[in-house]
């Protein structure tokens, strides 16, 4: 102890021996720092419901105590009084550290945060598959945001890379606009969701299907024909589109309209025409199908009969069973389909 209090002075002027207490109370005062302020966040996180402030709170151990370390070793080595080059190299490795450190954070709670927003039922845009995406993306750009600041921590100037990689941007952009049009699309689809797969859709184009798959530049379409046909997305954007399969209930209305003749048992023809439809097995209980008396044509009484089938595939076969029943009990019941006439009165010469 006596020594100690006679080398006093002699110990604090060695730039060494400050440096080495400057360290030890930097590694002090980083542990204490981070137990103080991850015990207040927790506290704090410890009130919601929610369980993404918590990981982010876990995640600030690291950041929190490198940072407050490197800050010290770095002002160690200003104290050290050590060569140029040496006291460069140091602060630099130790600036880059605490970026590094804070990058990793940064990108662990995007990832979170991104993971957290897709779960949340009314989000369109976050979905299984622009996740990856925007998650690959932000990445991209938490790297590119640290990579420059790692360049300015090493004293290196690279506004004129910047500028260069700005006209390069461009250009790459007008030359893929038509590829960028497809992705920016597809990423609207997604959020939008006027379709998803599985979907049985109607093209402006008249034809009909399901949407096979969707990607962020294409979506691919498989017709009725077994016929699988690729459709851009800036195409399928700007086009109008007939979700068969949409609505909150996944059974569809199919409507046949038909004549009889002036004459007919109005009553009987309405039961022969609901219970055809019941009979026919793609045909839906409930709702019950119905018939309705349209108006009055000019060759006859037009009715209508409604029906709900289960899946829109199948509407093209079930019209064809029922039509084709149809006619079968008519000409069993004697009940006449009226076709226009036309009498063609020749005069004698």
């Amino acid at each position: 102890m006596d020594w100690l209090k006679d080398n006093y002075t002699t110990l604090i002027s060695n730039h060494l021996v400050r440096s080495a207490i400057i360290i030890v109370g930097s590694i002090v005062i980083a542990k204490i720092t981070d137990l103080v302020f991850t015990g207040i966040f927790k506290r704090l996180t410890s009130r919601t419901n929610t369980e993404l402030d918590d990981k982010i709170v876990n995640l600030l151990h690291r950041p929190i105590f490198y940072s407050i370390l490197f800050v010290g070793f770095s002002m160690a080595v200003k104290t050290a009084t050590l060569p140029e080059y040496i006291d460069f190299a140091l602060v630099g490795t130790f600036k880059t550290g605490t970026i590094i450190v804070w990058l990793f954070l940064i990108s662990k709670v995007f990832t979170l945060s991104m993971d957290w927003a897709s779960a949340q039922a009314r989000n369109r845009l976050l979905q299984h598959k622009t996740l990856p995406l925007f998650n690959n993306l932000g990445k991209i750009a938490i790297g590119l945001f640290g990579t420059y600041f790692i360049f300015l921590s090493w004293n290196i100037n690279i506004n004129g890379i910047l500028a260069s990689a700005g006209v390069l941007g461009v250009i790459l952009g007008l030359a893929a606009k038509d590829t960028v049009a497809n992705f920016f699309a597809g990423i609207f689809l997604m959020a939008d969701s006027p379709f998803k797969e599985g979907d049985y859709i109607l093209l402006e184009t008249g034809e009909r299907g399901y949407v096979k798959s969707m990607g962020l530049r294409s979506t691919r379409f498989m017709t009725r024909d077994d016929i699988e046909i690729t459709i851009p997305n800036s195409v399928m954007a700007s086009s109008k589109i007939v979700n068969e399969s949409g609505g909150p209930e996944d059974i569809e209305r199919v409507r046949i309209s038909l004549q009889v003749a002036y004459g007919s048992d109005i009553d009987a023809v309405k039961t022969l025409l609901k219970q055809i439809a019941l009979d026919n097995d793609n045909v839906q209980n409930q709702p019950e199908p119905r018939v309705r008396f349209r108006e009055f044509g000019k060759s006859g009484i037009k009715l209508q009969l409604l029906f709900w089938i289960f899946k829109p595939e199948i509407r093209g076969r079930t019209v064809d069973s029922v039509n084709t029943e149809i006619y079968k009990q008519f000409n069993s019941n004697n009940i006449i389909i009226p076709y226009p006439t036309m009498k063609v009165l020749m005069q004698e010469k």
